[in-house]
């Protein structure tokens, strides 16, 4: 998810039934107030880059707008069947909802890569966010100035979680992520720092461990400030992995401060993305 000019652009995969198999498709929607969507088109319709083989795998993608260069810069997942190629890929285009094209793909920090999330902080600077199966943990990592790379390690959070996470709120840092469960639906966690660089703290659950936290994956902290608040919505993946296509989400305002966070149970709730003023309907 990314805000421009605006507008806010989703960026997922597509599972469509009866997509060509041998290509992988990210599609690309917009809204004017995180509600009602618009298709804007396939960003992404990529033949295997890298001879992965007929089951290779294209994931989590994630969209950064370079200032300096004015391209739009994608970051996703790519494997193989057996996720062990553990790479990032990165593809650009001209435009927002433009035509992806891909670039190369690499392992970040020389370290294998699964999923990955974006962190965009409050001056500008861009990082991702990636889970490394051998180091049983996620970095955290700056761009570089062209987006095309990663420039440096700024942190690592010895914790093997996935679903990677950030949000900067009131001048802490909150990470959150997913225990290693497959496509299951487990207790999510958070942990808080001063500094991206951490000390960060132990993770504490996000919300009652029953819950398995209702049934979803974390995938992204979006930050709403408007002109009377700042709200924080926690974004997750509901999985059907006998469905993929028919996979669903799940959209909540956080509660947050104080070095706390907590997912209220789901129900329907109101936004005003101008305001940013966001609460639970009655």
């Amino acid at each position: 998810m990314i805000r421009w000019k605006g507008l806010f652009y989703w960026f997922g995969e597509d599972r469509t039934q009866g997509n060509d198999p041998e290509r992988r498709y990210v599609a690309c929607y917009s809204s004017s107030d995180l509600v009602h969507w618009k298709f804007r088109r396939q960003a992404v319709a990529l033949v295997d880059p890298e001879h992965l083989g007929p089951k290779w795998i294209l994931e989590r993608p994630k969209v950064f707008h370079n200032a300096r260069s004015g391209k739009f810069v994608m970051y996703a997942h790519l494997d193989n069947g057996s996720y062990s190629v553990a790479r990032v890929a990165v593809l650009v285009s001209d435009r927002i909802d433009g035509d992806y094209h891909y670039v190369k793909s690499f392992r970040p920090l020389g370290e294998e890569s699964r999923d990955i999330g974006q962190f965009i902080d409050d001056d500008g600077a861009a990082y991702l966010i990636f889970e490394s199966r051998p180091t049983k943990g996620f970095f955290i990592a700056r761009l570089s100035r062209d987006y095309l790379s990663v420039e440096e390690r700024v942190s690592f959070l010895e914790a093997p979680l996935e679903g990677g996470a950030l949000v900067h709120y009131l001048g802490l840092y909150y990470a959150i992520g997913s225990h290693l469960t497959g496509w299951n639906p487990n207790p999510n966690v958070y942990a808080t720092a001063l500094s991206l660089s951490g000390p960060w703290t132990e993770f504490k659950n996000i919300a009652p461990p029953d819950t398995n936290t209702y049934g979803s994956q974390s995938t992204m902290l979006l930050k709403i400030a408007g002109s009377r608040k700042t709200s924080v919505l926690y974004m997750g993946d509901i999985w059907r992995p006998n469905a993929l296509w028919d996979s669903r989400y799940l959209w909540m305002p956080l509660e947050i401060g104080n070095g706390n966070l907590h997912v209220p149970p789901p129900h329907d709730w109101t936004l005003d993305v101008e305001t940013g003023e966001a609460s639970l309907t009655q």
